[in-house]
């Protein structure tokens, strides 16, 4: 070593030679008085090295064009990635590059578009020319280990620049597991917004948040996964980059609405190839002949002339991101993209048109149509239907359970003084039948309510076919005294039982999570991870029941031409009284700002009992625990067979309960755990 008054490690002459690209040292002095050896001096080189280069001036665009190579497993068009294919990502990865300055990057968008390989772009630039640590966040950890097989690990391996700097999973300490990707100077860590242990488990410069708007409202009742994740990059100051990107779903309470509209809402502009105006691709414009969705055109805004969908690709090579507002934070950025900008041989404006066509007339499919055609939020409708046209429309039952009743479900709500619950029917398309309304006196400090609500669970109901029905699931709610309903339903069981706990705000990606397992007091004996709770998005269900409340019937006399009533249709029978029909609108939705200025929905009473809509809700939940929104065309055709060939004899029999609905045809049969559903593994 040199003496104390030159530096720890002296440069020969203080000066870099710069050679292929990288920097390397006049002269030995790095390891001078070090025995290192020949080896061990070129390793302390090359690390010293990779320490002083800067970031590369590249952008992740360039990258891509040059590195990027992509497989037949994750890509419908293999080989060299090609940003000229979609103009439109260009200016979102470079937003990502080192060199630009945004910190936070908004992408709102529609489906299929390109987004998601434009962060991939950016995962893999990272690994090659940005090592840094870096977060990748998808709605659910499955989904995590998903993209990993299906995207990820193409995206390393064919691509020679990332395959050399990854090692192969199967190699001894390769650093390279399903969820994790180390490489040198980096780690890549893939985790799900359901998860608070993968959302804390690391700082990280980098944060790729992929379609945020599926998140849960709370990763594990420990906060928005989004802020949880953004917390990792706060030693990394201006140096980090966080990149969120979603097709948007419902006004208000959208996430990536919310950050788009407080960014520059940047817009991408092309121009008219008749007269060069420029101008940002709007739905509006787009026309077509009456139900001759094959002539669409988009009409010029300053021409109004139509433009043919072959001068696209010019357009968009021609194209530009324009600000179109002053962002609220200075650092943060967001683009917006429509299905209008889809390149040719994806979505076509014919296309286009006949989804738009198609949705028409169903209200689940328009709020489909906006968000993955167009790229923008649904505003929700959540004006209570009048309830006096509930009780008009309803029906007298031919049985207990109706014929296109196919399983029960049950929701419980557990009060002060009883438990109420509501027992439905479920049939194809989710359309659903009212079967019994049941409150049990007591409440849940008398032993004998419980013991009563056990006996639900034998319980049976007689189908119009023939057969003898009990109850597939039973959600009861852990709100009020939550160690007394763990008690309960542990000792029931997890076959026919499944405690539930209402969360505020949407999710339609996954209404319901869980199980997961928390402790519980059974005897005064405190159980660690002693019960199962599933986690239920009530919005989102909510808003469902008032969406199949408005839909229209058909007519008598269509229904004697054997027209169905629509998918997702509620029957309520004409013992159902007006109070009960009350409950069941009695919340609103209402849209509120908090005191940032940002808006949200969430639901309201607008009377004092609300337990009919309570227990519709959680009736609803353990239909979507048992898997009828998956149900294939198999698992109906079973169900339907076990409605029309199971029978048993009806006796009168005297319930224990005090039941709203007519006590004749009861049914007493030897106790069963539940009407038999057999999902097939692949649907669980």
């Amino acid at each position: 070593m040199s003496d104390s008054s030159s530096t720890p490690w002296p440069i020969s002459g203080s000066r870099l030679d710069e050679r292929d690209d990288d920097y390397s040292l006049s002269g030995g002095d790095l390891t001078e008085g070090l025995d290192l050896g020949f080896e061990g001096a070129q390793d302390i080189l090359r690390i010293w090295r990779q320490g002083m280069r800067p970031d590369p001036d590249l952008t992740v665009s360039e990258w891509a064009d040059k590195h990027r190579k992509l497989s037949s497993r994750a890509s419908a068009e293999p080989g060299q990635y090609r940003t000229a294919r979609t103009p439109y990502l260009r200016g979102v990865m470079d937003a990502l590059s080192p060199s630009h300055p945004a910190q936070r990057i908004s992408f709102m968008k529609a489906a299929q578009v390109g987004a998601t390989e434009a962060g991939n772009n950016w995962i893999g630039f990272v690994i090659h020319h940005a090592p840094g640590p870096m977060l990748a966040v998808l709605p659910t950890v499955e989904m995590a280990k998903r993209t990993s097989r299906g995207r990820i690990d193409p995206l390393i391996e064919d691509s020679p620049a990332l395959k050399e700097r990854v090692q192969p999973a199967r190699s001894r300490d390769a650093g390279n597991s399903m969820l994790s990707k180390e490489f040198p100077g980096g780690i890549l860590v893939l985790t799900g917004a359901n998860s608070a242990t993968g959302l804390r488990s690391m700082p990280a410069r980098y944060v790729f948040l992929d379609e945020v708007d599926a998140y849960p409202a709370s990763a594990d009742e420990e906060g928005d996964p989004v802020t949880l994740a953004e917390a990792r990059t706060t030693t990394f100051a201006h140096r980090r980059k966080v990149f969120m990107v979603s097709t948007p779903t419902i006004r208000g309470l959208s996430r990536i609405e919310r950050e788009f509209e407080a960014s520059d809402q940047r817009r991408y502009f092309v121009p008219c190839p008749h007269c060069g105006h420029h101008q940002w691709l709007q739905f509006e414009r787009l026309r077509w002949a009456k139900g001759q969705p094959e002539t669409a055109a988009y009409h010029c805004a300053g021409c109004e002339r139509p433009i043919a969908e072959h001068h696209k690709t010019q357009m968009l090579a021609q194209g530009e991101w324009r600000v179109t507002a002053i962002s609220a934070d200075p650092n943060a950025i967001g683009f917006h993209l429509s299905a209008l900008y889809s390149p040719i041989g994806w979505k076509s404006w014919e296309q286009i048109a006949r989804d738009w066509l198609a949705a028409q007339g169903s209200e689940e499919m328009l709020r489909a149509a906006r968000n993955t055609l167009l790229g923008e939020t649904w505003v929700e409708s959540g004006d209570a239907p009048e309830w006096q046209r509930l009780a008009d429309r309803r029906e007298t039952f031919r049985a207990q359970v109706p014929a296109g009743g196919l399983f029960l479900t049950a929701g419980a709500d557990v009060q002060k003084d009883r438990i109420e619950v509501d027992v439905w029917a479920w049939g194809r398309g989710l359309e659903s039948w009212l079967v019994d309304h049941i409150v049990i006196l007591g409440g849940p400090d008398d032993p004998a309510c419980w013991d009563r609500l056990t006996a639900l669970l034998s319980q049976t109901w007689a189908h119009e076919h023939g057969a003898i029905m009990t109850l597939a699931k039973l959600a009861v709610d852990t709100g009020y005294e939550t160690a007394a309903v763990y008690a309960w339903a542990r000792a029931q069981g997890i076959t026919q039982v499944a405690p539930v706990k209402g969360l505020e705000g949407f999710n339609r990606a996954t209404p319901v999570s869980g199980p997961t397992f928390v402790d519980a007091t059974v005897n005064g004996r405190k159980l660690k991870r002693g019960a199962r709770l599933w986690s239920v998005a009530t919005a989102t269900f909510k808003a469902e029941t008032y969406r199949y409340l408005r839909l229209e019937r058909p007519s008598d006399e269509d229904r004697a031409q054997g027209v169905a009533h629509p998918a997702g249709s509620i029957h309520l029978p004409d013992w159902a009284d007006s109070e009960w029909i009350k409950q069941l609108v009695a919340e609103q939705l209402v849209t509120i700002r908090d005191r940032r200025g940002y808006s949200r929905q969430e639901w309201q009473k607008m009377r004092e009992r609300n337990e009919a809509l309570d227990t519709r809700v959680y009736a609803r939940a353990a239909a979507w625990i048992l898997g009828a929104d998956r149900f294939d065309e198999r698992m109906w055709r079973q169900l339907e067979k076990q409605a029309g060939v199971e029978t048993a004899a009806i006796t009168q029999s005297a319930e224990p309960e005090k039941s709203t609905a007519p006590e004749a045809g009861r049914i007493t049969a030897p106790r069963r755990r539940g009407w038999k559903i057999s999902t097939p593994r692949y649907m669980e």
